[in-house]
This record gives C-alpha cells, sequence and structure tokens, in this order.
C-alpha cells in the first residue's frame, strides 16, 4: 500500500502541527509505503519572494526530518526536483472540465479571503492530481477540507483511464477522525493566524513566554482548580501519561499552587518531548549538506518511479 503526503513548506511549526499531522506522517512510515513531499509548486500560489520559499523547503525538510522522517523507510523530496509531475499536470489538465475546478471549495475560499485569483490557484487541483496519481498511490491522508481534491483526482483519472485504458491508479482519502484538536494558548484551535501558538522549536526563553500566556480563569492560590475546563490541562494530556494526569488532577483539586505552577510542569513536559527532536534538529541545521542529500536521494527515487510511469503515460497518448 503506497501513501503519500504533501508538506507544505509553511516555516514555523507549532506542536498543533506535530499532534495534527507531523507525528501522523512519521507512522505512516510503519503503515505501508510512504512517499512525502514537499510542495514547492504548490508553495508558489502564496509565497512570491525566492529567498523565504528557500529558507522555508529547507527548514521543513530539517524539521520532519528531526522528528523522524527516516530516509531508507520512506521517499522524502521537493516536489520541483521532479519535474514529471509537471508534465502528467498538463495531460490531466486535458481531463478536466471547468466545472470541476469551479467547484472547488478551496478556490472559493481563498479567493473569499482576499488571494488573487490566477490560473495556477485555480488550476492547483489538477497538480495535486498529479502529485497523487503520478506514483500510483492508494491512500492520501487528508483533513476533512482536502477530501474533495482527492475526489477531484479520482474523477480526473476516471476520465483518463476511460479514454486510454485503466492505466492510473484510483486513490481513496483516509482521514483521521482520531487527530487531535490541539487548544490554543486562548484556548481556540492552535493557528497561527490566530497568534495562539506554542513552538515546537522555538527558544527555551520564547517557549516559556507562550506558554506562560495561556489563558485561565482568575482563581487564587487558596482555591480548588477545575481541571476540566482548564487550557493548561487539556495541552498537558498531549504530553502525559494516565498516571501523571491522576497526579495532576490531584493538584488541581488541592488549594496552594497557582495557575503559574502548572504552566510550568506543562513547560517542562514540552522540553522534556521535543529536546531529542531539537538535538537532531541542531544536527541537521549545522550540516545543510547532509539534508540536500537526503532530499537528493529521495528524489532520485522518485523520480525513478515518475520515469516509468510516464513512459507508459506518453505511449498512451500518443506522446512517446
Amino acid at each position: 500500500m503506497r501513501i503519500l503526503s504533501g508538506i507544505q513548506p509553511s516555516g514555523t511549526l507549532h506542536i498543533g502541527n506535530y499532534f495534527g499531522a507531523i507525528q501522523k506522517i512519521v507512522e505512516a512510515q510503519n503503515q505501508g509505503d510512504l512517499f512525502a513531499f514537499i510542495a514547492s509548486y504548490h508553495a508558489l500560489t502564496s509565497v512570491k519572494d525566492k529567498e523565504i520559499l528557500e529558507k522555508n523547503i529547507f527548514e521543513v525538510a530539517v524539521n520532519f526530518l528531526a522528528c523522524g522522517i527516516e530516509p531508507e523507510k520512506s521517499t522524502f523530496w521537493v516536489q520541483s526536483d521532479v519535474k514529471e509531475v509537471l508534465e502528467l499536470y498538463w495531460i490531466l489538465s486535458n481531463h478536466t472540465s471547468m466545472g470541476l475546478l469551479e467547484r472547488a471549495h478551496s478556490y472559493k475560499d481563498k479567493t473569499a479571503r482576499g488571494i488573487g485569483a490566477n490560473h495556477g490557484l485555480f488550476s492547483y487541483p489538477v497538480l495535486m492530481a498529479a502529485d497523487i496519481l503520478l506514483y500510483d498511490s492508494n491512500v492520501v491522508p487528508v483533513g476533512k477540507d482536502q477530501i474533495q481534491h482527492v475526489e477531484m483526482a479520482r474523477d480526473i483519472a476516471t476520465s483518463f483511464n476511460h479514454t486510454y485504458g485503466e492505466i492510473l491508479t484510483l486513490p481513496v482519502s483516509k482521514v483521521d477522525e482520531n487527530v487531535a484538536t490541539v487548544p490554543g494558548t486562548d484556548g481556540a484551535k492552535m493557528s497561527k493566524s490566530y497568534g495562539n501558538t506554542i513552538d515546537m522549536f522555538g527558544t527555551k526563553k520564547g517557549t516559556k513566554k507562550q506558554v506562560m500566556g495561556i489563558v485561565t480563569d482568575s482563581k487564587e492560590l487558596d482555591e480548588v482548580k477545575d481541571h476540566t475546563t482548564c487550557n493548561i490541562y487539556k495541552l498537558c494530556e498531549l504530553f502525559m501519561n494516565e498516571t501523571e494526569l491522576l497526579d495532576l488532577q490531584k493538584r488541581y483539586a488541592t488549594p496552594g499552587e497557582g495557575y503559574g505552577h502548572f504552566k510550568l510542569t506543562l513547560l517542562d513536559k514540552i522540553n522534556e518531548h521535543f529536546e531529542p527532536y531539537a538535538q537532531k534538529r541542531q544536527h541537521l541545521l549545522d550540516n545543510p549538506n547532509e539534508v540536500k542529500e537526503i532530499l537528493a536521494f529521495g528524489a532520485q527515487k522518485a523520480q525513478k518511479l515518475a520515469a516509468a510511469k510516464m513512459e507508459i503515460i506518453r505511449d498512451a497518448v500518443g506522446l512517446a
């Protein structure tokens, strides 16, 4: 079973990214043949600065490698290092109706938020279909907002296969209903757009400031606290086992400690959890050539598969 995941090069990661997506992608290495690419072409719809894009691509590669992506277990590469995806994108465009693209929720949502409408944004689902279909992907893990894109890839593949025969594998989307919704420092869903994040790889001082800024009620030291409604406790649930959580509940129920004490407990757990990843990340930052070699190795593996698939497709459509 081939599992394909696209990773947006979006800069700084927070713990919501880790528990909501990164952890699941890393775990997929043990569930099937994982293909994970950094979506550099897709990023061009929103990033127009060369240096920022290059920095973001490198940083997301470092971050995912630090968190457990293993180049020997998976295929990990930068999308734009395998040019065949653009050739397939054009071929598939001729099997994609305007009506299908006009119904895309993401295009409507982005333009409604003021993002300028252009062909790249409009045809984004076709490039995503090429990403999926080029590698004969069986399963595409997505959030609920991305299900439509996988369904569109199936529609495009069906149209192509109807014309040329059963050449493209029809993928299925996989939505993990158990993905944690990580609360931010204000209790809403953690998101950079809300400014309520706790960074995965921030400075010690910066992370402490974010944790100490978690919003709580105003109960005093000598009052019992309710852990069931506390943002600190909800975040502790991500890092603590059952015994640790029971101990923390007792602390909430016992007067004498304030929310500042609980925040420091959470801070210790965050630092403890991410310290091994941070050390590996620093090693990779100090050795950029190692990162480039890993990505080149992944691109070589992906390109070999892509070239073989495109040979079949070119022959089928009359371009061989």
